[in-house]
């Protein structure tokens, strides 16, 4: 049990504050005793040393959009809510570079920097970005969307971060900062690692000019057909900052949708070629699914689990090669003829796809393993359950086959030798 008192006292310089955890300070249906929400580094650095103290585990939340993702951790004391650390620090319009705090909204990061032309290239799932997705919860689950295929993820755009370590030590390494971490670039290490490492308060990124000329190229057609067309505009010199696959649940078809961005009337005409070498049509808006994940992963999916062995839905996310995509797709159709389900994909063509998996327990933990199998080995391809019910996370490894699992498990006893950050929600148990 969480001593509140002398939480709060740690935060005394701070200005942040301490409460007893209510009904809805819950990580994937795991309940906290205790939340706080500090206003600085040095505060988190405060809470975490006096959490550490007194045996806590903590777990980070910004907006919480994502905090069902990943697998479920083994118990949380205290909930460290970092959206009292929402400033933008640092716009360095000349350098391409902003410096935020890790509460900040990514909206509102995006905002800011959009009035001198220039763009975080993220492209977060609408429905995250609506729901007040911060940086800090960006980073810790990896994001990126369609323009990852010129532009990198989150973690190519990361110069640099400033984290507070388990025992409150403030680390800081990579670019916009001073102090570094000998032997690890911890900005990097921390993407997508879901909060077991250290919590991050500040990081530095690496800006994008904006482009002011954009136009969509959209085909349809069966699914190698469209997989091997996808390809094509991938490999070609057209230069497409995206180039997106839907393939709705139990269709035999797909559409492919082509971002082109660029300059005047450059853009246009290599929308005309696109057009040509898909055999689809130009149009000036993207369409309705563009960067959106598939099916309603917010509605059906959670931790209340199928009651009866009722179907739900669970959301993974799938990567592949440039060539594997067509088998990827192929193995989509082939699951839900085997068992049942409904598979629904969507993603870039260039191999970083969310699937939406709706049936029973048993049938999607066998869909997900026939999923698996379209990769002969993680460096092929990769399917992570990102958000499911207890019944199919039992039936299954949410993580499933990892490359250098034991070198992530020595940095996690490195950093946090004590596992009281986020014990479980990573791979392996991390």
């Amino acid at each position: 049990m969480a001593d509140l008192q002398r939480l709060d006292d740690a935060l005394e310089q701070d200005g942040g504050e301490v409460r007893e955890a209510g009904p809805g300070d819950a990580v994937d249906g795991v309940r906290a005793t205790a939340v706080a929400r500090p206003a600085s580094a040095d505060g988190v650095a405060a809470v975490l040393r006096e959490a550490t103290a007194q045996g806590l585990v903590t777990l980070a939340r910004g907006a919480g959009t994502a905090l069902d993702w990943g697998a479920p951790p083994e118990r949380v004391d205290l909930i460290l809510d970092t959206t009292g650390l929402d400033r933008l620090v640092e716009h360095g319009a000349g350098d391409l570079v902003v410096v935020a705090e890790a509460g900040l909204p990514v909206a509102a990061l995006s905002k800011s920097v959009r009035a001198a032309a220039q763009e975080l290239v993220v492209d977060l799932p609408p429905e995250r970005l609506a729901g007040g997705s911060t940086v800090g919860g960006a980073l810790s689950t990896g994001a990126s969307g369609p323009r990852r295929l010129q532009r990198g993820g989150i973690r190519d755009l990361v110069l640099g971060a400033t984290v507070v370590l388990a025992d409150g030590t403030i680390a800081s390494s990579g670019g916009k900062v001073v102090k570094n971490v000998a032997g690890y670039d911890l900005a990097k290490l921390l993407t997508g690692a879901y909060g077991t490492l250290g919590v991050v308060v500040r990081a530095a990124f690496r800006l994008h000019p904006a482009r002011p000329d954009r136009a969509f190229v959209v085909a349809t057609g069966p699914l190698a057909d469209v997989a091997a067309r996808a390809r094509d505009v991938v490999a070609s010199q057209l230069a497409p900052a995206a180039v997106e696959i839907d393939r709705p649940a139990g269709s035999d078809d797909a559409a492919v949708a082509v971002l082109l961005e660029g300059t005047g009337a450059a853009v246009g005409q290599r929308a005309a070629a696109a057009a040509e070498l898909l055999g689809g049509r130009v149009q000036d808006e993207p369409p309705a699914w563009w960067a959106a994940l598939p099916g309603d992963p917010a509605g059906s999916v959670g931790g209340s689990g199928s009651a009866g062995g009722q179907p739900v839905e669970t959301l993974a996310k799938a990567t592949a090669t440039l060539t594997g995509v067509a088998d990827l797709l192929a193995a989509a159709r082939d699951a839900e003829q085997r068992y049942g389900v409904g598979v629904a994909l969507r993603g870039t063509a260039a191999g970083v796809l969310h699937a939406v998996v709706t049936g029973t327990p048993e049938a999607t933990a066998s869909a997900v393993g026939h999923l698996r199998g379209a990769a002969p080995s993680p460096r092929d391809g990769t399917v992570t359950v990102l958000r499911a019910s207890r019944e199919v996370r039992a039936a299954l490894d949410a993580w499933g086959p990892v490359g250098g699992l034991d070198l992530m498990r020595a940095v996690k006893r490195q950093l946090d030798p004590g596992r009281r950050l986020a014990p479980g929600r990573f791979v392996g148990g991390i």
